[in-house]
C-alpha cells in the first residue's frame, strides 16, 4: 500500500442544525446518503450547470463533533466558502475554511485504516483507495497506521491518471465544464433521482439527451508526454485539448463525435505533434469512440 499527502487539496467544514438540508439543495450528490462510513463525490454548479468547485463530502461522527468536511481544491476553498455564504441566507449553518490546519492524505493499492484524522473511502472508484483529512504533520503516522509507504504526490498523480480520473485545474477549467464532460456521471458524482439543486435543469437535460458531445477520455502515448493544454488533432482538425500525463498515460478533453469520425476514417490522433491513442477505462458506460453502437 502507498500513501501521499496531496498539497493541492484543502478542507472546508459545513456544520449546523440545517447543514445536511442546506448542502443537499446545492450540490449534485444526495447528501442524505453521506454518513461517517460513506462519503460522496459532488460539485457545486452555476445556475447554467457549469462546475464552480468539486470535492468529496465526508461526515464526522457525532462523538468527534459531527459536521460535514469537504475535501476540495485548496486554491478554491475561499471561493467555496464565499458561495456557501451567498446561498446561506438564514439557514442555521456555519462554513469554515480549515485548509490552513488540515490536509488530505490519499492511500491506495491495499487495505487499511487509521484513527489519525477523518478517514473515508474515495467514492469515485474503489481503486482510488482511501483518503484521510488530518493535520499534515500526522501524515507519516497515518501512513504507518495504514501499513502504507509514504510516497510523493506525483506517485498518486500517476495512479489517478492511469485510472482515467480527471483533476480540476489541470484536466478541465472550473467555470467552463459541465459534470458530464468531466465524467462525474460515470464516477458517482451526480444523483439523478434527488431533488432540486443549483444547475440541475441543465445537467438533467444533458443526461436525458443521452449523449455528452465532449468528455475527458484516457489516452496513451509512447516516450515523451504531450504538454498540458496543447491541442489534440485528428490530421489537421482540432478535436480536443490535452490534460495531465504521466508514465505513458494521460487525459484529454475530446469532442467524441469528431474523434469517432477520425477513427472511422483511419486518421491518427496527436497532441503537440506526438502520437496518442484512446484507452477505454473499465468504468466508462458511455458510447466510446471507435466502438460499434450497441443495440437498444
Amino acid at each position: 500500500m502507498r500513501a501521499a499527502l496531496l498539497p493541492d487539496r484543502g478542507v472546508v467544514k459545513v456544520a449546523g442544525d440545517e447543514a445536511r438540508k442546506f448542502l443537499n439543495g446545492l450540490v449534485t450528490a444526495d447528501i442524505g446518503e453521506v454518513t461517517p462510513e460513506a462519503a460522496r463525490y459532488a460539485a457545486l454548479l452555476t445556475p447554467q450547470g457549469k462546475i464552480i468547485v468539486d470535492g468529496i463530502i465526508a461526515e464526522a461522527p457525532v462523538e468527534d463533533g459531527g459536521g460535514f468536511f469537504i475535501d476540495c481544491p485548496r486554491a478554491l476553498s475561499a471561493t467555496l466558502i464565499q458561495r456557501l455564504n451567498f446561498y446561506k441566507l438564514r439557514a442555521k449553518v456555519l462554513a469554515e475554511d480549515f485548509s490552513q490546519t488540515l490536509g488530505v492524505l490519499a492511500a491506495w493499492d491495499g487495505a487499511g485504516d487509521t484513527e489519525h484524522g477523518l478517514a473515508y473511502a474515495d467514492p469515485r472508484l474503489p481503486a482510488l483507495g482511501r483518503r484521510v483529512m488530518l493535520p499534515p504533520h500526522l501524515a507519516a503516522a497515518a501512513a504507518a497506521a495504514l501499513g502504507a509507504e509514504l510516497v510523493d504526490a506525483e506517485s498518486y498523480e500517476a495512479h489517478r491518471i492511469a485510472l482515467g480520473v480527471p483533476r480540476g485545474g489541470v484536466d478541465f477549467s472550473y467555470g467552463d465544464a459541465y459534470p458530464h464532460e468531466i465524467d462525474m456521471d460515470q464516477l458517482c458524482g451526480v444523483d439523478f433521482d434527488k431533488g432540486c439543486y443549483v444547475g440541475q435543469e441543465v445537467v438533467s437535460r444533458i443526461e436525458h439527451r443521452a449523449r455528452a458531445r465532449t468528455r475527458i477520455v484516457p489516452v496513451a502515448y509512447d516516450a515523451f508526454a504531450p504538454d498540458v493544454g496543447v491541442a489534440v488533432m485528428a490530421g489537421d482538425r482540432e478535436v480536443g485539448i490535452m490534460g495531465s500525463a504521466a508514465a505513458g498515460r494521460g487525459l484529454a478533453m475530446l469532442r467524441l463525435d469528431r474523434v469517432g469520425e477520425a477513427l472511422a476514417a483511419g486518421t491518427p490522433l496527436s497532441a503537440g505533434g506526438l502520437a496518442i491513442r484512446l484507452v477505454k477505462p473499465s468504468w466508462a458506460r458511455f458510447p466510446f469512440p471507435g466502438e460499434a453502437p450497441t443495440a437498444a
